[in-house]
């Protein structure tokens, strides 16, 4: 069932969700808020855009031309759907496609930011995966993996241009290996710990291609108090201001 949420604390914004889909999570109000963005950002890339909420946010921290592609075609047009209502058309431009095709169409070297809300899990024969396609695919590495996304960015990224991505601690390493594959040089990280004292469950980090070396570690992000709401730290990011 298609329903209209508030997006959260940002004034007037609002995105087109299905209760039988994934809502969109704390990972993607993290990533925008985390992503490096200057005012010389022209154009910005969400890879696996789902129902926009990245592109959303963005679209509240930059005037830069934004494009989101997903590749289910529900999924896309809840996100087209969350553009319109917004009247963000002229801004934000959703694109249903697989990433793998499509970047092909677009110029190399013109992109200043690359998001992406990746999917955590590699996929095998024997991997665990949901009678849901649309679960499978936002869950498994099926359609696209750590691999194939840092090999697109390489390409489509301008020299210096970054790559922000949310994902879990488990695949730090892995991450790390393919962007020094594909001459992205890790800049930042941040770790999300869901409480003080508990292991960290996300994270989030941003590499710059043909960067220099130097590695910022940010301060820990504690995104719930005891009592189960969440910490003002994550609170903030609820607001555009």
């Amino acid at each position: 069932m298609k329903v209209i949420n508030y997006l959260l604390g940002y004034k007037d914004l609002y995105i087109m969700q299905d209760n039988e889909m994934f809502h969109f999570s704390l990972d993607s109000v993290l990533l925008p808020n985390f992503i490096t963005i200057n005012k010389n950002t022209n154009n910005i890339l969400d890879i696996g855009c789902g129902n926009a909420p990245i592109p959303l946010i963005l679209s509240t921290k930059t005037n830069a031309k934004i494009t989101g592609v997903e590749i289910q075609k529900e999924v896309y047009d809840l996100a087209k759907e969350s553009v319109e209502y917004n009247k963000l058309e002229n801004q934000i431009s959703i694109i249903n496609a697989d990433i793998n095709e499509y970047y092909k169409e677009i110029e190399q070297g013109s992109i200043d930011i690359i998001t992406c809300n990746p999917p955590y899990f590699k996929y095998q024969k024997d991997s665990n995966i949901n009678d849901s396609e649309y679960k499978t695919i936002a869950r498994h590495e099926v359609n696209l993996n750590l691999e194939q996304l840092m090999n697109i960015s390489k390409k489509l990224l301008k020299t210096n241009g970054i790559i922000g991505i949310v994902h879990r601690p488990e695949r730090l390493i892995d991450i790390i290996i393919e962007m020094k594959k594909n001459n992205i040089e890790p800049k930042k990280i941040q770790f999300v710990y869901p409480h003080v004292n508990e292991e960290a469950n996300i994270l989030l980090i941003e590499g710059r291609k043909n960067g220099k070396a130097g590695l910022k570690v940010l301060p820990p992000l504690y995104s719930h108090k005891e009592d189960g709401d969440y910490t003002d730290e994550i609170k903030k990011f609820f607001e555009n201001n």
